[in-house]
């Protein structure tokens, strides 16, 4: 969450932030909440320190009439208490709950709009291909080759899943490896997280975990859910933590399974793997400081970059709306990947997105630091994919698409796949 010191002095600034994301919080609200919540503390604190007064009293050699009248006195205090605090933990819990509503500042710079084509392009990069014959879409493509079955599993789980076969469960494999390697070599401490987290770490991550608009897997009779990405588990790392600023930055590159509903996600676009229930990751997560920021979520989108680049798969790179970013994030990235088989023409299609939280998701999850002065700060959590694979297969397979029906590997891949196409059986 924000600071909440700074919700009067910065309300202005806030209320228009909430509407340019198109969300809707009463600041008034959670204002008035403030000031009853403080007046409580102070009174709650004054009746505390009439009943210290009162104990100290009773200590010494006093009467009867004396003792018994303070013996009252301390009676009508303790039920005092008990009603102030009975009530502000009332106010309190109220104000909370509508406090954490309430969106993280926005970059300066980002567009202002509420529809994905408000989103700006910065650059694209790569050539988008030419074919001499009707591109096939990835599901087409799928079945065709016999790698990819979706019917199946839709009998034996669900709509919304797959099966991955014979090279595709290479190709699966080597996505997760070209990555994990890119990132190694960027310094980063690579990690297979639990597909699981507290119910706690998803609400700090800024997840809804409960109720109907929810995306997440609840695991029944527990306090537990499936992850939807590893940003979560990453996150949580150093929840409750207090870290040295010479430790800063510390970056994680987690490899795991994401769950998640996508309820209500019909369309063209969302059919076959593009919009699943389960798909691997592997996600970047960032501990920074505060100065370092900015500089480094830039470094986060150029890993993006670089791994898609050598891929040789076309994308363009969109600075995010601020009616679509995140409630945590200040600032967010999208790559869209062409996509040949989207619609008569093709089209862009999101394959990654990094953001910078700033302090956010630290101050919910407690993730602080302590600076060259002794004094103790949040530190500043930044999260990015580096490949989610389902998204990625998609762009190979229809970028890389051949008249015979065949499909093209990318160079970067061919060590770890020991193959260069995957043909017709």
């Amino acid at each position: 969450m924000i600071d909440l010191r700074e919700l009067k002095e910065r309300k202005d600034e806030i209320v228009t932030n909430i509407a340019n994301r198109g969300m809707n919080v009463d600041v008034d609200k959670i204002l008035l909440l403030q000031e009853q919540r403080n007046s409580l503390l102070k009174e709650t604190e004054t009746l505390r320190s009439k009943r210290n007064e009162n104990a100290t009293k009773m200590k010494g050699k006093i009467d009867v009439a004396l003792r018994t009248s303070l013996i009252e006195e301390g009676k009508l205090i303790k039920d005092a208490i008990s009603e102030k605090e009975a009530l502000l933990n009332e106010i309190n819990s109220e104000y909370l709950k509508l406090a954490k509503l309430i969106p993280n500042y926005s970059h300066p710079d980002i567009p202002i709009g509420l529809l994905e084509s408000d989103n700006k392009e910065i650059r694209r990069v790569g050539k988008i291909p030419n074919f001499s014959f009707k591109a096939k879409d990835h599901v087409e493509l799928g079945q065709q080759l016999d790698i990819v079955d979706f019917e199946t599993a839709t009998r034996v789980t669900g709509p919304k899943f797959y099966y991955l076969k014979r090279e595709a469960v290479l190709l699966e494999l080597a996505l997760q490896r070209y990555a994990l390697d890119t990132l190694a070599k960027k310094g980063f401490i690579l990690t297979i997280t639990p597909d699981i987290a507290k119910q706690e770490i998803l609400e700090g991550i800024g997840f809804n975990p409960r109720g109907p608009e929810s995306n997440i897997y609840n695991i029944e009779e527990s306090d537990t859910c499936l992850i939807g990405t590893a940003e979560i588990t990453l996150g949580g790392y150093y929840s409750d933590t207090i870290l040295n600023e010479q430790q800063l930055p510390i970056k994680l590159a987690g490899l795991s399974h994401c769950f998640r509903k996508e309820a209500g996600s019909a369309g063209q676009y969302s059919k076959g793997l593009y919009r699943v229930h389960q798909f691997t990751k592997v996600e970047m997560f960032v501990y920074a400081l505060p100065s370092d920021s900015d500089k480094i979520h830039l470094e986060l989108l150029e890993i993006e970059e670089e791994i898609f680049r050598g891929l040789e798969i076309p994308y363009r790179v969109v600075d995010t709306c601020s009616g679509d970013l995140g409630a945590p994030a200040y600032r967010k990235y999208d790559i869209e990947a062409w996509m040949p088989g989207r619609g008569e023409n093709g089209d862009w299609g999101e394959v990654t997105s990094t953001s910078n939280c700033t302090d956010y998701q630290a101050r919910r999850l407690n993730s602080r630091y302590k600076d060259d002065e002794g004094k103790i700060k949040h530190v500043h959590m930044l999260n990015g994919t580096a490949i989610a694979v389902s998204r990625a297969i998609v762009a190979i397979l229809e970028n890389f698409q051949q008249a015979d029906g065949s499909v093209k590997m990318p160079e970067i891949l061919h060590p770890y796949l020991g193959f260069s196409e995957i043909h017709r059986l």
